[in-house]
């Protein structure tokens, strides 16, 4: 009886080894697999991302995805995607990863992953020069107040001010920028620099001017703008904070950002 149990313990743990076997060989193979990252992008939020006369993707973040894909060894495959449908599309897996300026916040790390930061900016309402001269709720109580929908943004201006101004929602930053020269909003609140870059700087935007704080408040805006990823992708998420680092690394990120900006994007570390 000795004998016959010893051979089917020696049986089972045979079994157990192959399939033991197995299953890493799965998890090194699963881990090896990405040859190729489709990369999700609204391609309209200038300077971050937007899209060429010529129809192509270009913008900071479309760069740092280029170069962070160099960094992984892996051919980089942009796909454009309106803002209000692209963490449902990544969940679709019609794409394995966001680049898109989108701030890692605790509500969207019930849905998704994330890597990074890659960058962190605060966000600043804008409206028309000397419309508004000391800054309080007070001040823009009863104003129209643009904002891109479904965004960090978004929830702050709603959590706010949602009782003390209208609101109105856009679906992408450039449809708010033309509401806000005709007259149909009287204010817009959005990331700084994409207001600085997208709007200010532009001849459009010369009669208008930053108003009140700097608004980085964690609870609204999060660690900063992070690369979302399904989160059954875990391999992807470690490849993408390697990468991360080593373009901050060896000078990679400095290039990019000072192609863009005169200032440091990253923050604090």
């Amino acid at each position: 009886m000795k004998r016959v149990l010893s051979k089917v313990a020696i049986s089972m743990l045979c079994v157990f080894g192959l399939v033991l076997a197995f299953t890493l060989s799965i998890d090194n193979v699963s881990a090896k697999e990405w040859k190729e990252v489709r990369i999700g992008t609204e391609g309209a939020y200038p300077p971050f991302n937007f899209t060429t006369p010529e129809g192509e993707l270009a913008g900071f973040d479309v760069d740092i995805a280029k170069a962070l894909c160099k960094a992984m060894n892996v051919k980089c495959v942009l796909v454009k995607q309106d803002w209000d449908g692209i963490i449902p599309a990544l969940l679709a897996k019609k794409y394995d990863a966001v680049i898109a300026s989108m701030s890692i916040t605790d509500e969207r790390k019930k849905s998704v992953a994330f890597a990074g930061k890659y960058y962190q900016t605060p966000a600043k309402f804008i409206t028309k020069k000397g419309a508004i001269k000391e800054f309080s709720k007070e001040a823009i109580k009863g104003k129209i107040v643009g904002v891109q929908r479904a965004t960090i943004h978004d929830s702050y201006l709603t959590d706010n001010y949602g009782k003390d101004v209208e609101i109105k929602r856009y679906g992408s930053q450039d449809e708010a920028y033309l509401d806000l020269t005709a007259g149909r909003v009287d204010m817009l609140l959005a990331d700084s620099v994409a207001l600085d870059d997208g709007f200010l700087k532009k001849p459009e935007g010369k009669d208008y001017e930053f108003v009140g704080p700097d608004l980085t408040d964690k609870k609204w805006f999060g660690d900063g703008a992070g690369i979302a990823i399904r989160k059954e992708d875990k391999d992807l998420v470690d490849m993408f904070n390697k990468a991360i680092k080593a373009i901050r690394a060896d000078g990679t990120y400095k290039q990019i950002q000072d192609k863009y900006f005169k200032f440091d994007v990253f923050g604090k570390e």
